[in-house]
């Protein structure tokens, strides 16, 4: 069951209000995404936490609907 690239990014957003989201289907089967995330809310945290941050804002769907997610984070003044 493959994950619309709309409801990824509506997801982090919804989970981290005021991120910026760029999303890159890898494979185009809607299954292997890359995405970078970039949100005041991250200053001051490790990328690990970072990291748990989206995976909470996605709600459990990691190893369902969401196969694999590359991730890239940081705060504005990191990138």
């Amino acid at each position: 069951m493959a994950m619309a690239v709309e409801e990824l990014e509506r997801l982090i957003k919804d989970g981290i209000p005021g991120a910026e989201v760029s999303i890159d289907d890898l494979r185009g089967d809607g299954d292997h995404y890359a995405a970078r995330v970039v949100s005041p809310a991250f200053r001051g945290k490790s990328r690990v936490q970072q990291h748990q941050m989206v995976y909470a804002a996605l709600q459990g769907r990691m190893g369902g609907e969401l196969h694999a997610l590359a991730l890239t984070t940081g705060a504005p003044e990191d990138s």
